[in-house]
């Protein structure tokens, strides 16, 4: 699973610390850009295998993509 957070964006710090620090099996990284440059602007974002997840807040965010593990890791 390959989770990607845009360097300009505001929400990315607290969530991807967190994601580092309790799931560092999982390919997290920040880039220059993830290309959701209207999104990105606006609230807390990051692409989880290539798909947008926007949130409210960083907390949202971070329990969005942890569903999203959740759903991958049961499905298999």
């Amino acid at each position: 699973m390959k989770i990607r957070f845009c360097e300009h964006n505001k929400g990315k710090g607290k969530v991807f610390r967190r994601l580092k620090e309790e799931h560092p099996d999982l390919n997290i990284k920040i880039k220059d850009c993830i290309k959701h440059c209207g999104s990105c602007r606006d609230t807390p974002i990051a692409t989880v295998d290539k798909k947008k997840v926007t949130a409210g807040d960083a907390d949202k965010l971070y329990d969005q993509i942890i569903a999203m593990i959740r759903e991958e890791t049961n499905g298999q």
